[in-house]
This record gives structure tokens, sequence and C-alpha cells, in this order.
């Protein structure tokens, strides 16, 4: 197969970046998983049951919204993909219907996930309950703390939150307990990684089911405005699983620029942050090859974002790629500048958005767009999720929005 930068080469890697680097023991699993993914996820019965699930129970196709207040402010004609609209909140739906299909064919029936904001351990408890499947999340202490509303969302759907308290308590130290207890229960377990990151195949397979975002895209913008091409498509990128779906259809496409917006968090030089590219250097983190921030003997620099989705040390390899190949443009937005964001896109447009999202919303003004550009944000996720981090920025007098932010 022609290496892309939509799809890996056959071992799985984008450029230099992916691969499988696993445990003996998950050698079963993960083989099972490179040799079947594709042949059960093309057939006729699985894509009839997985198009119906998307239709019919996550609300598909979401909008594809035209900000006029938005794109008066930034100059530019800027379109909201409303991931937000989803079932469950957010885009993560999308791959978790399809793995939860996926593991239902290879026989598996307990479920094991990680989660960071949340929005992924309830939309894998959400299919798990659709379907009648065991269902555990791993879930940072830290992160069950600043996102109690999707903790009890996932209980009362009847998963088990187990809480990870090790490392930084975060999404990072979710995902090691959660290849641990793989390790653990190889026969029965299938592992829904959250994100494009992992063993191969999970950055291709997560990949390919949020690529319903970008195909939704280019239809509904072909029927808005006559052009099926954007000239910009921004979204936030933490391991990237709704970058890969926003960008999936548009990265053969030269004219399109990919944006990706990573956590500054309280600065790139503070200490304290997630931008991956610009502090990362290559090395291997939960199974593949990729960008990491890490120390001069290889130990896992701690992550700081005010977003727990994008609170990750690394990113998944296909991001790595672009960023390498130069095919991406990767830049960072700080706490503040998220939460300015947030404040400003509710006021503009009465949209509430993730703080995840809110990233990606930030740096609009530096693009440099005009009144020619046709740009498509990705908004990943609705921001109820983030009520006390927008309640505790209010009460600390952040109401008015930065005025160089949109």
């Amino acid at each position: 197969m022609t290496p892309s930068f939509q799809q890996p080469d056959s071992r799985g890697y984008f450029g230099r970046f992916g691969g499988a680097f696993i445990p003996e023991m998950l050698h079963r699993n993960v083989a099972e998983l490179q040799g079947r993914y594709l042949e059960i996820t093309q057939e006729t019965a699985f894509c009839a049951e997985f198009d119906s699930l998307l239709r019919d129970y996550v609300g598909r196709p979401t909008p594809l919204f035209y900000a006029r207040r938005l794109s008066e402010q930034v100059g530019s004609q800027i379109w909201l993909k409303r991931e937000d609209l989803c079932h469950t909140g957010a885009h993560k739906i999308n791959n978790t219907i399809g793995q939860v299909l996926l593991a239902e064919r290879l026989g598996r029936r307990r479920i094991i996930a990680e989660t960071g904001a949340g929005q992924h351990g309830v939309a894998t408890a959400t299919v798990c309950a659709l379907k009648g499947l065991e269902c555990i999340v791993y879930m940072g202490e830290k992160d069950i703390a600043r996102q109690a509303p999707n903790v009890a969302r996932m209980r009362m759907l009847g998963a088990r939150v187990v809480p990870a308290t090790s490392g930084s308590r975060t999404l990072k130290d979710a995902t090691n307990e959660a290849i641990r207890d793989w390790i653990n229960h190889p026969e029965d377990t299938h592992y829904i990684i959250g994100s494009v990151v992992g063993p191969h195949p999970y950055p291709d397979m997560v990949a390919r089911f949020q690529s319903i975002i970008s195909l939704e895209t280019r239809h509904q913008l072909l029927a808005a405005t006559g052009q099926e091409l954007p000239t910009h498509v921004v979204a936030c990128v933490g391991g990237g699983s709704n970058a890969a779906g926003a960008y999936y259809h548009f990265l053969e496409e030269p004219s399109v620029a990919i944006v990706a917006v990573e956590a500054a968090g309280l600065g790139v030089a503070s200490g304290q942050t997630a931008a991956t590219t610009q502090l990362g250097r290559p090395g291997i983190l939960h199974g593949s090859m990729s960008l990491l921030m890490q120390t001069d003997d290889g130990q896992v620099v701690e992550p700081h974002s005010i977003s727990a989705g994008l609170d990750y040390p690394g990113i998944g390899p296909m991001h790595a790629h672009l960023f390498e190949s130069g095919r991406g443009t990767f830049v960072s937005a700080t706490d503040e500048e998220a939460l300015a964001a947030a404040f400003s896109l509710a006021r503009l447009e009465g949209i509430i958005p993730a703080l995840e999202t809110a990233h990606a919303f930030a740096v609009l003004p530096r693009l440099g767009l005009t009144t020619a550009d046709t740009v498509v944000v990705c908004l990943s996720g609705r921001g109820d999720k983030d009520l006390a981090a927008y309640m505790q920025a209010m009460d600390n007098d952040m109401l008015t929005p930065n005025p160089s932010l949109p």
C-alpha cells in the first residue's frame, strides 16, 4: 500500500511514526486486531449497523453552522462542524460505536477504556449500556475531581470508574492503568482507546471511525457554498481524534490548510504545558513511536492544561507525521486564551464549547485570515462538563473576553 497522510503503511507507520510496541501478553490481541479490523469494518452488515447507529442513535449528520457574528469579528467565513450536538455531547461516540461493534464480532464482552475529560468514558459507557456489555473506565484522580458531571454520567450508565492515582493523576496515568488491565485480562477484554494513539492498528482504526466528520463536512460545504473544499480546517489536538476526523478527507487536498491547536497551558516555556510539537522529541509512549515531551534520559514530562482532554504529553503518530512533514501547521493556546475564547463564542454565537475546543477558537485571529477564506472549525464538544472552570473564571472577573480574541 502506498503511504499517505490518511493511512499508515502495512506496519502501521505514518512516515517514521507509529508501529506497535507492546508487551508479549498483548501480542495475540493486537495481532488479531491488525489482521481483522479492516475485514470486519468493511463488511456490509457492519457498515449497515454502524451507519444506522450514527444516524438514529448519535444524530448524524451533525450540522455545519455558519457563524455569522464570529465571522464578522474574525474577518473571514467561519463554519462550525457541530460535533457538540452528537449524543453524549462530543465526537467520541463515533469511535466507541465502531469499536464496540468490532469487539462484539471478536467475541469480547468486557470493555475497558481510559478517559481524560470524561467524554470518551461517557461515550464508551453509553454504547456498552446499549449493547449490554461490562464497562470499566480508568480516569485520573485529578480529572475525576474536575470532571465530576461526566463521572456521574458514567456511573449512571452502569460503568465502573477506577481512579488512576499515580504520576500526574491525569490522562497519561489512566492510559497506563487501562493497559495494565488489558495485560491481565487478554482473553475476554477489548480496550477501546479513545484517541488516535496506541499501537497499530488503533491510530488508523480510530481515524477511520472519526472520518465521518470530514466526509459530512465536504458534502455540507458543497451544498451550502458550491465549493466542497475549505481553505482551512482547524481543530484542537491532544491525542488528536477529533482533529484526525476533521482533517481526514482533506489531507490529500493540498489547497486545504490543516491547522492543529495544542494546549500551551500556562505558557510553552512555563514548565506547565502540553505543547508537544514545540517541546517534544521522538519516543515511544503507550505502544507507538511518536512525539512526546520527555527528559534527556527519556522520562515522560508531566503535561498541564486546563482542559483534561488535552492534558497529555504526546500526540498521535498521524499528527506527528503531519507536523514533521509540514503538511499541518501546529500552534498553541494558553489556558487563559482558551477561557477567553470560550466566553467570546458563547456571547457571539450562543454556543458554550468544551474547553478543549475553545483552544481552536483562540488562535483564529493569528492565522492571517481574509474575507476570501473559508474556515471550518471542529467544535468537538459542548461545555457543560466545564461549567465549574467557567464559573471560577467568572468569579475571578474574567467575564470580559480579551479584545484580541474572537
